[in-house]
């Protein structure tokens, strides 16, 4: 089977390139190999390359940036999403999307399921929920959007990293707590995309999450104690909880934007893990990286 990827820089392309399976012939790009934002460079490399199913992890994901870059945004998230939708349409290929969390509005306090009408706060959220549209719009029968939350790795940039340096750095740390959904390892979000491929689910939206719900603030008090019990940090950090107003930024966020796993778990037949668990684990894997650098230096 060959499967191609956009996005192999990402936090979540970089997971799935690493754990494939070894009988998936794979072709990964990057921004700088395909211009999703490019209808000729699309429609040239899919029906040059003809996968049997193409993931798209490529995003714009700078989600504060995005209010004033709106056209960049749309152009990655909307338009560009859409011609890869299009040009798997014109081979037959499978097409996973991967989407967000944000595009809802956060008004909710249960689980948002997959079928519940979006309603994004942001330019970031609105140009996503775009995509989905577009997906939907261009290539229905053979098609998957796979929407996720709070994604971080020991790549890139994400929360859990700079809460890290932060931590680092200060003595005091204050995190937003009236904001709450799912951490989620994109290691873990790589595996079941690949449990998909090789499942060969029906075409629909999904949603996936490590499970398990927190607020930014219990994000940060957690990795703050994962740290210190790994010795990542070796000082004591206060974390103070703060309301959104006393913390503005040019996104509005939703408030709770936790996502419905069950339907998602009964069609894949797999489990997912707590995010406490996942995070830990990611700790761990940053943590040999450090050693791994340190010996290297030496």
């Amino acid at each position: 089977m060959k499967i191609l990827i956009t996005g192999k820089n990402g936090q979540v392309g970089r997971d799935l390139c690493k754990s494939a399976p070894k009988e998936i012939n794979l072709i990964a790009y990057d921004h700088h190999d395909l211009d999703i934002t490019s209808r000729e460079a699309v429609n040239r490399v899919i029906s040059t390359g003809k996968p049997d199913v193409i993931i798209n992890a490529a995003a714009y994901t700078a989600v504060d940036k995005a209010e004033s870059d709106k056209d960049i945004a749309y152009a990655t998230n909307a338009t560009g999403t859409g011609y890869l939708a299009t040009a798997a349409r014109d081979i037959s290929a499978r097409f996973i999307h991967l989407s967000t969390d944000f595009v809802f509005d956060g008004l909710k306090s249960t689980p948002y399921l997959p079928e519940d009408p979006t309603g994004p706060l942001s330019v970031y959220g609105k140009s996503k929920a775009e995509g989905e549209k577009l997906v939907r719009e261009n290539y229905t029968s053979n098609s998957i959007i796979v929407r996720t939350s709070w994604v971080y790795s020991v790549t890139g940039n994400n929360f859990v990293k700079t809460m890290l340096r932060l931590m680092k750095d200060r003595d005091e740390v204050r995190v937003v707590a009236d904001q709450t959904g799912s951490p989620t390892w994109s290691k873990n979000l790589a595996l079941m995309i690949w449990a998909m491929v090789t499942n060969k689910v029906p075409a629909g939206i999904y949603h996936w999450s490590d499970t398990g719900v927190a607020s930014w603030y219990d994000f940060a008090v957690a990795i703050y104690e994962e740290s210190i019990a790994l010795q990542l940090l070796d000082k004591p950090v206060s974390i103070l909880p703060i309301s959104t107003s006393q913390y503005p930024t040019p996104a509005k966020r939703p408030a709770y934007s936790v996502l419905d796993t069950v339907t998602t778990r009964k069609i894949w037949g797999v489990q997912s893990e707590h995010w406490r668990h996942a995070l830990r684990k990611m700790l761990v894997e940053h943590q040999r990286l450090i050693q791994l650098s340190n010996e290297l230096v030496k």
